[in-house]
């Protein structure tokens, strides 16, 4: 679940150093004519200007290697995600603030199959013909580009099949991907806040509820937990 424009402007990294808009001071000189003088009379006021932040943002979103994926109590898979890719807007919740709110195109997101071109388990490549396709519904959350912490919501259809030969429901996955700690009753995470380079580690627990397929349900001891771990590089550019 490693995680769906390019600017003319170069991209901003997610984490900058602790710096406060300036102040420059400017100088505006009047003049104003007197009838009974034969002189303008001018006079300079002094005004304060503030640089602010920008307000609004473009965000790209890729995900990388080394992801993994784990669902119920077994091993974990290795997953490439490499590939993955997203484009959202990003909001300065207050003026000078530092917390961005994001919320991605949905048609833009993209995030690769778990195949036996992609991921692994127990050292091995999934068995051909078992696909696990991600369809995202829904992708947002908060950015703080001071302390590089990062919270996105994250809403997701996983759709196993075999071939042509099985297609089971949805399954739907409800977490909140964050570089911080993530944890449930029997999977858990932590993440990695944003470098300087835009890259982080977004973790998520969520809770795999039974679908109506007896199946599925058995392999997976369907209600369970799944854990999300995403090798990811956030960046931000000036619209």
């Amino acid at each position: 679940m490693g995680c769906k424009i390019n600017s003319s402007n170069p991209p901003i990294l997610c984490r900058f150093a602790s710096t406060k808009p300036s102040q420059r001071i400017k100088k505006v000189a009047l003049s104003s004519y007197n009838p009974s003088q034969q002189d303008p009379v001018s006079s300079i006021i002094t005004t304060q200007q503030t640089d602010r932040l920008p307000n609004v943002y473009t965000v790209n979103f890729k995900t990388m290697k080394a992801c993994k994926l784990g669902i119920s109590r077994y091993p974990e898979f290795e997953y490439n995600a490499e590939g993955g890719k997203g484009t959202g807007t990003g909001t300065r919740k207050n003026t000078n603030g530092d917390e961005i709110s994001v919320s991605f195109d949905l048609e833009t997101l993209y995030i690769p199959p778990l195949t036996s071109a992609t991921t692994t388990f127990l050292g091995l490549p999934m068995p051909p013909f078992l696909k696990i396709d991600i369809v995202p519904e829904l992708f947002q959350g908060s950015i703080d580009q001071e302390s590089g912490r990062v919270d996105l919501e994250f809403t997701a259809k996983f759709l196993f099949s075999v071939g042509s030969i099985y297609r089971a429901p949805p399954l739907l996955v409800k977490t909140v991907l964050s570089s911080e700690e993530s944890k449930g009753e029997i999977r858990s995470g932590r993440g990695e806040r944003l470098d300087k380079e835009g890259k982080c580690r977004l973790v998520g627990v969520a809770t795999v509820d039974p679908i109506d397929d007896l199946f599925m349900n058995t392999f997976l001891a369907l209600p369970t937990e799944c854990l999300a771990n995403l090798n990811a590089v956030i960046s931000l550019s000036t619209l």
